[in-house]
């Protein structure tokens, strides 16, 4: 298989499907955004305080790759084979949300993200996730998107920022709160 086909050459690409559109369609930045957010995902498991929570993370790496297949499927095309997203999915997350949640102080403030390296790059990974939400909400805007796949990716920030606190916690740093000027 090779790298380069000089297909996206001008500017576009194919969906899943064969139709081409441009590099720019929001379709193409919504499922370039998720995989920025594997690629942090991977970051993350990379991080020896995750050695632990690696099957998770790996878990949770596929499941962007599920989501990304689904965005770059041409829409209507029934004839195209993509993997799907499940209610156990979303349920996966919560049930590791509940565990970490048990663990750590309730929280009374927000916090500022920071306090380790790998938690920095938790709460990258959580506002790329966020965004990766925000774009498919707006493509649902345009063209439906299961809504399994906006509820996997609210429940994955959740779940993102509930294992920054959990690593904060297991690296004994300073989680530092949040205190506005009024």
């Amino acid at each position: 298989m090779k790298i380069y086909t000089k297909t996206g050459d001008k500017g576009t690409t194919a969906l899943f499907g064969g139709k081409r559109v441009s590099k720019a369609d929001l379709r193409i930045e919504t499922y370039g955004t998720i995989d920025e957010l594997n690629s942090w995902v991977g970051v993350m498991r990379d991080q020896d305080v995750n050695k632990n929570r690696s099957e998770e993370l790996i878990e949770i790496q596929d499941r962007l790759f599920t989501i990304g297949s689904i965005l770059a499927a041409e829409p209507g095309n029934t004839k195209v084979k993509v993997p799907s997203l499940s209610e156990a999915d979303v349920v996966f997350l919560e049930r590791k949300i509940d565990a970490m949640d048990a663990v750590l102080e309730p929280m009374k403030v927000f916090v500022l993200p920071g306090g380790h390296t790998s938690v920095s790059f938790g709460h990258v990974a959580r506002t790329v996730c966020r965004r990766g939400e925000r774009l498919v909400i707006a493509l649902d805007a345009q063209e439906k998107v299961d809504e399994l796949v906006i509820r996997y990716l609210n429940r994955l920030s959740d779940y993102l920022f509930v294992l920054c606190r959990m690593m904060t916690h297991e690296l004994k740093a300073v989680e530092t709160s949040w205190k506005p000027r009024m």
